[in-house]
């Protein structure tokens, strides 16, 4: 067992939604860094404790701050998820795409801190992605092992957040990591009955596209006309796609589009994933499930609203974000983010 609290690296932190509840289990985030100055100064505001340096980690400079600045702070814990645009399944991709070095400074940083542990979160496909790595191509699983296996054991895994007490379907890969001579067995937590949509938001009242309540977050999107109607028409978890008659289209030809757009989540399960572009109608799974009105129409013709999207993300009603951060920041940082209680729930293993 291990004793608190733990001071941690975050790697790529974006704004920081992930770390939300670690404090409460003795984890505290010293450093961290972020590529983009927004996303920076988001981090900021909800954390002022933590040393953000906003950069670019393959540049040296930025790195070294990262690792003295974690060295002064005793971080013993490093907590990365690198962007994911550099790496490719089949191998055909550019050696010189600078994004292929990310995992490399993550491997790096947790060699040069000699931390006890880490955690490393990205898309299930990381699993399977191939980097370039002195001229010759490498499964990252297969490089993180060769670098680390003598010193550490390695634990990879595919989680869904909604199977640990997030109320959204997240699919994520994670690899554990921890010094062999700690002799502590890092496991995956249990399962746990899932929540579903109705239990998380059933509560909040409807809204209509444009409008506001007296409850904080809690307001709507201003819709397209079309939109709106073609929703209307749209029953919970199904999409506009397959109505008779309101159905999208262009000069009165129907779109051809992926069934999951223009599309009603439903009350009586977990969520589908929230990506970034949780704002738009026409983005997948992102409308409000709606009820049924006297007249056959369905309420709630809009994409959920901020708080609804607070909590199914597993975050309080209020995380504490800046007014001077927009409501487009919010959805963005919201749909890249690894969901608070998956990480509180993986990294309380420790302890």
């Amino acid at each position: 067992m291990m004793n608190k609290p733990i001071n941690a690296l975050s790697l790529f932190a974006s704004s920081g939604i992930g770390e939300f509840y670690l404090n409460d289990i003795g984890i505290e985030v010293k450093v961290a860094n972020e590529l983009l100055p927004k996303r920076a100064s988001i981090y900021r505001d909800l954390y002022p404790k933590s040393n953000m340096i906003c950069g670019d980690i393959t540049d040296e400079e930025i790195y070294n701050k990262v690792i003295n600045s974690s060295q002064v702070q005793n971080c013993n814990l490093v907590i990365a998820t690198p962007p994911c645009q550099g790496m490719s399944v089949a191998g055909k991709m550019d050696q010189n795409d600078p994004r292929n070095k990310l995992i490399i400074f993550v491997v790096k940083s947790i060699l040069d801190l000699n931390v006890d542990f880490a955690l490393i979160e990205n898309v299930p496909g990381m699993l399977k992605f191939v980097i370039k790595v002195n001229g010759k191509w490498i499964k990252i699983t297969d490089y993180i092992k060769q670098k680390l296996q003598p010193k550490y054991n390695i634990t990879f895994d595919i989680l869904n957040a909604a199977d640990f007490g997030t109320p959204q379907n997240r699919k994520r890969a994670f690899i554990l990591i921890s010094k062999k001579d700690i002799q502590l067995n890092w496991k995956i937590p249990d399962k746990e009955k899932q929540i579903t949509v109705k239990e998380t938001i059933g509560y909040l009242p409807s809204l209509e596209s444009g409008q506001i309540s007296n409850i904080k977050y809690h307001f709507a999107k201003k819709h397209k006309d079309t939109h709106i109607l073609w929703m209307q028409n749209t029953p919970t978890g199904q999409t506009a796609l397959n109505n008779k008659v309101f159905y999208p289209s262009i000069n009165g030809r129907k779109i051809r589009a992926f069934l999951t757009t223009y599309k009603r989540i439903s009350w009586d399960k977990p969520s589908p994933t929230i990506t970034m572009c949780n704002g738009a109608i026409s983005s997948q799974n992102n409308v409000h499930p709606g009820r049924k009105n006297k007249d056959g129409t369905y309420s709630d013709a809009r994409v959920l609203s901020l708080l609804e999207l607070f909590l199914l993300m597993g975050l309080p009603p209020d995380p504490g974000f800046s007014k001077n951060t927009s409501e487009n920041q919010i959805r963005h940082v919201l749909g890249e983010a690894v969901p608070p209680i998956l990480l509180k729930k993986i990294l309380n293993q420790i302890f």
